[in-house]
């Protein structure tokens, strides 16, 4: 095999391994608790941008920390436009509003956050696949390592993922589907490092800003507001301990990494 069809085939298994690996968790073990699993999810989701995405965006060299910033609030202030206008085109409204909405309007606005989340990931997926290409074409060896330690940090992201999907109202298949799609933005991105990976390698701490912007602003602006509608202490404790686990669950995997 050449070296482009062994990144092809890398690129496709690692990014259907997550997440597959982490839709059979999720399923087997938070499907039915999606409601507190929530609090999990904005664990994994701002430990994997703030502890893993932003610092190795940060680390690279040739990166202007002024650009990665002014990048990072680029894409937050993005992001909250492309809320604004799929708010826009509900025009606010929902299902008991008395304006004769169909059933399941109240689901699919909510699943705007599930929309986002899926930008995020895919360019995350990109970027993986931009570093697995790299490795393959500098040593074999490496490549491999690259692609088995890519996979296993990507699993906890995953599952918040595949969480936000389904509080945002989208069934098991339907974002099984999405993510797989997703998954293969890291075909794309080795592909494309093959060819270009000078060039690739140089856009690569700007698309994981953008990455952990999304992953940022979701957690804040859509999954953290959920929680404050359960202020009793005992809930507030659950959904701590919850955030600190998925904090904990992607600092375990990174110090493994």
């Amino acid at each position: 095999m050449t070296v482009l069809q062994i990144i092809l085939v890398v690129t496709a298994l690692a990014g259907a391994a997550s997440v597959l690996v982490a839709a059979t968790f999720s399923v087997a073990l938070l499907a039915k608790m999606v409601n507190n699993m929530v609090s999990l999810s904005v664990g994994i989701l701002l430990a994997t941008a703030l502890l893993h995405s932003l610092p190795e965006a940060f680390s690279m060299e040739g990166t202007s920390p002024q650009l990665l910033f002014a990048t990072l609030l680029a894409g937050l202030l993005g992001f909250f436009l492309l809320e604004k206008i799929a708010l826009l085109r509900h025009d606010h409204h929902h299902e008991g509003d008395g304006h004769h909405h169909h059933h399941g309007h109240d689901a699919e606005n909510a699943g705007r956050s599930g929309w986002m989340i899926l930008v995020g990931d895919g360019i995350h997926n990109f970027v993986d696949g931009i570093l697995i290409a790299a490795a393959f074409m500098a040593d074999y060896q490496v490549g491999i390592f690259t692609a088995i330690a890519i996979i296993a940090h990507e699993i906890p992201q995953e599952i918040g993922d595949f969480i936000v999907l389904l509080n945002a109202g989208f069934s098991k298949a339907r974002a099984l589907l999405y993510n797989l799609i997703c998954g293969l933005a890291a075909v794309l991105g080795g592909v494309l490092a093959y060819f270009f990976l000078e060039k690739a390698h140089a856009a690569m701490p700007y698309l994981l800003v953008i990455a952990s912007s999304s992953f940022i602003y979701i957690a804040v602006s859509d999954l953290i507001p959920q929680m404050h509608r359960r202020p009793h202490w005992v809930e507030s404790l659950r959904q701590t301990v919850l955030i600190a686990c998925g904090v904990g669950f992607v600092i375990l995997l990174s110090l493994l990494h």
